[in-house]
């Protein structure tokens, strides 16, 4: 940047201070959202990710990826309570198309439906929502497999009686057959407290290290900027 009288100052620094301190502030937004996060059925972290040349970037250098590594699994004993014990992710439809979720903590409306918490229509692997015939009187007579198959004891007949089978797909959206349904338990999220708050540290000391640095530079320019006021 050239100043007054021909004399060039270098701009640079604060513009790399500036980068690196939006850069900062992004990553802490990622830190925080796990936190905020941490007893969300089914949350899943998402891990930041820093692209080269992240110091002339700035912040388009860092994207997010899932961690889909399986959460802890808490027993509810619900029959209508799901877990997913490998990769994979329950459908439902929604007005904006089909959504994904580890979330299995499912309902049934007096249509048949098999429900979100959201009251969105959970998919089955034919595509068409789940539903239920005949609702039982008492859910526990709602019996699924570890493949996500539904079935009804049907307690006259005594026999089971098939209702479909609940879709599990991979994060794109593609067919999985390494499913693992654990019907009766809910998926703690993946966030451990220890990792984000160690996560902090460093980029904390970046951020006030960086805003340090820019203060320095922009006092360095100020008075440079006066100095050539008084000649």
């Amino acid at each position: 940047m050239r100043l007054f009288g021909g004399i060039y100052f270098d701009e640079n620094g604060l513009s790399n201070s500036v980068r690196a301190m939006h850069l900062q502030t992004a990553m802490l937004d990622n830190i925080n959202c796990n936190i905020s996060n941490f007893g969300k059925v089914g949350y899943q972290r998402k891990a930041p990710v820093l692209s080269s040349f992240a110091e002339l970037i700035g912040v388009h250098a860092l994207s997010e990826v899932t961690d889909e590594q399986v959460g802890r699994l808490r027993q509810t004993r619900q029959p209508l309570d799901f877990a997913l014990a490998k990769e994979g992710y329950f459908q439902y439809m929604t007005p904006d198309g089909i959504k994904l979720t580890r979330d299995g903590r499912f309902k049934i409306d007096k249509d048949g439906y098999l429900l979100t918490i959201n009251d969105n229509k959970v998919l089955s692997a034919t595509g068409q929502p789940v539903k239920f015939k005949d609702i039982p009187d008492n859910l526990e007579n709602i019996k699924v497999d570890k493949e996500g198959i539904i079935t009804v004891f049907d307690p006259v007949k005594k026999q089971f009686n098939k209702v479909g089978q609940i879709s599990v797909v991979a994060s794109d959206g593609s067919i999985t057959k390494d499913i693992y349904v654990k019907q009766g338990f809910t998926e703690d999220s993946n966030v451990t407290m220890q990792t984000e708050f160690f996560s902090l540290i460093p980029v904390r000391r970046n951020f006030e290290a960086n805003r340090q640095l820019y203060i320095i530079q922009n006092d360095e320019l100020s008075k440079t900027i006066q100095e050539l006021g008084k000649a």
